[in-house]
């Protein structure tokens, strides 16, 4: 039997090749890599910082002690912060140095790049245990930190004050941010809200989410100013817009998600965390998708996402170890 191809069956042939290939080059351009870095057994690392001369910060919070990890070697340095220390949070301050945010000392802390020394910047005396949480710079290089136990507050690096402020509805602050434009936002996850704090007088105004008691954890803003939020209770991400009022919000999938951290990369893509899935999930808000890089190990709990241009870095406390996304792949 002979076979016959007509100009309609080879129009199909090229439309099917032209979608293949088309799908090879969506995978293909998705194609990111997961690598992980153990820390000291019983680190618990809680937060990271990849600083810019390639090294990655990272809060040892079992251990009293903050680490700096070399990714290309593994070496891991290990700083400590002194007697009765628990840090939370760490971040790179516009002087390169680690700045952070230690419960265990009530206390901001400055660990210098080069010489590992600590500077301690204590909160005042009549606000002990605010339970430290997480900190940010604004415009103008002053550090915003938040505490749990109600309160959220600033640091002067130049002039060593430190002030406090007692935060609406009471316990909850928790994450915190700083959009392009300088403006600070924190998340109160036992109060269900964001505010947008006032940094010239250091009032709170608070930005109430329309999900009911959805927990806001951490916050983060896009390039244009937007704010995404990760919602623990509810397991959701929403997006908030200052400049129209207006929010969006997407629920993870799975039965029920328990979202914890929120991180917006250099592209606009959203990366968040969900316990529940043992998994660092990136959302892209264009095509409203997400897509889930699951841990090798089980009870990873990644409680918070830092990046710079190409990398995005967790901590797994639950194992003892950094891990990171690298995006750079899809140029190779």
């Amino acid at each position: 039997m002979r076979h016959f191809t007509t100009a309609k069956s080879r129009c199909n042939l090229f439309f099917l090749a032209f979608i293949f290939l088309m799908a090879i080059g969506s995978v293909a351009g998705f194609a990111q890599e997961v690598r992980y870095y153990p820390v000291p057994r019983g680190s618990h690392p809680h937060d990271v910082a990849p600083a810019p001369d390639g090294t990655v910060w990272y809060t040892a919070q079992a251990a009293a002690s903050i680490g700096r990890l070399d990714p290309v070697t593994g070496k891991v340095e290990i700083v400590p912060l002194g007697k009765g220390s628990a840090p939370h949070g760490v971040i790179i301050g516009p002087d390169k140095a680690a700045w952070v945010t230690d419960g265990g000392l009530n206390a901001i802390v400055r660990v210098d790049p080069k010489t590992k020394a600590n500077k301690v910047y204590r909160l005042p005396g009549l606000r002990a245990n605010v339970d430290l949480n997480t900190a940010t710079f604004d415009g103008n290089g002053i550090l915003w930190f938040t505490g749990q136990s109600g309160v959220y507050g600033r640091l002067d690096p130049n002039t060593g004050d430190v002030q406090v402020f007692d935060a609406p509805r009471g316990p909850g602050p928790y994450g915190i941010a700083t959009t392009p434009g300088g403006e600070v936002y924190y998340a109160s996850l036992a109060g269900n809200y964001i505010a947008r704090i006032d940094t010239k007088t250091g009032k709170a105004v608070v930005i109430q989410p329309p999900t009911p008691n959805q927990g806001a954890r951490r916050v983060w803003s896009d390039s244009r100013g937007r704010v995404w939020v990760s919602e623990w209770n509810v397991g959701q991400v929403s997006l908030y817009d200052p400049k129209t009022g207006e929010w969006k919000s997407w629920k993870l999938p799975g039965k029920s998600p328990r979202v914890y951290a929120v991180f917006v990369d250099e592209g606009d893509n959203v990366w968040l965390t969900d316990f529940e899935s043992n998994a660092i999930v990136r959302f892209e808000p264009k095509t409203e998708r997400f897509i889930s890089f699951p841990s090798d190990r089980n009870g990873a709990s990644v409680r918070q996402i830092l990046g710079r241009p190409g990398e995005v870095w967790g901590a797994e406390s639950g194992n003892d170890r950094l891990v990171m996304i690298d995006m750079k792949k899809n140029n190779r």
